[in-house]
């Protein structure tokens, strides 16, 4: 695990973090919003915990329900009221930076497989190592709207896709560097308080923005450095 110098401390100040393979999961100190498209709690959400299935090839044969199999598993844990998701990459493996602007903190908590990456409007092939996928926790310490939380999930995948494509992986065959991977999945979090509370906007031109952005980018970056010079990224 990588935390940034600029991190106040392991978790973060917004979450904890609890690392027991094959789970990551973290906690909030109370229920935040969330919105994702994860697979067990997709869209809007009031959760306290996002967790992180790490899974290999055979615990998901072809002929297996996913979303069966996962809701069991998450049950086995007593997470089945987690945002959950899943990937093949060693969770030990994950990435957290925390960012700061202006009286506005952002964290990014992330693990990252490109071994199904794609390039934007476009698809590959699937292959024997069409296995991995960017999962990315996002969250900030103060309450924004329904338009602004989507706002802010917007600011982290494009984020992610600058960092990746910065990264400059390319499946093999094609010089095009991919920007995503097919399975990837944000989950974007905020404090819950009364909408006349809640901040409108989460746009580039905002700390918020600003402060997302930054911290995505940074632990994406941190993780697909890693990941490229891990010689266990083909091993399912």
């Amino acid at each position: 695990m990588v935390n940034d110098d600029r991190a106040t401390s392991p978790a973060s100040g917004l979450f904890s973090t609890c690392l027991q393979r094959p789970l990551l999961v973290a906690r909030f100190a109370r229920p935040q919003r969330m919105v994702s498209w994860s697979l067990n709690r997709p869209g809007f959400v009031v959760a306290d915990t996002v967790a992180w299935l790490e899974v290999r090839n055979a615990d998901l044969t072809p002929e297996a329900d996913p979303l069966a199999w996962f809701l069991n598993r998450l049950k086995a844990s007593a997470l089945e009221q987690a945002v959950g998701m899943m990937t093949s990459r060693d969770v030990a493996c994950h990435h957290l930076v925390l960012r700061q602007v202006d009286d506005v903190r952002a964290a990014c908590l992330v693990t990252l497989g490109l071994n199904n990456g794609e390039c934007v409007g476009a698809r590959f092939p699937l292959t024997a190592y069409s296995t991995g996928t960017v999962n990315i926790l996002a969250a900030v310490d103060h309450p924004l709207t329904d338009g602004a939380l989507l706002e802010a999930s917007s600011i982290v995948v494009q984020a992610r896709t600058r960092a990746i494509v910065d990264i400059g992986f390319t499946r093999p065959g094609n010089d095009e560097a991919v920007s995503g991977t097919g399975t990837d999945c944000v989950v974007m979090a905020c404090p819950q308080a009364p909408l006349a509370e809640q901040c409108p906007y989460a746009g580039l031109h905002t700390a918020t923005g600003e402060a997302l952005g930054a911290a995505v980018r940074a632990a994406v970056r941190a993780a697909g450095v890693e990941w490229m010079a891990d010689p266990r990224r083909l091993v399912f």
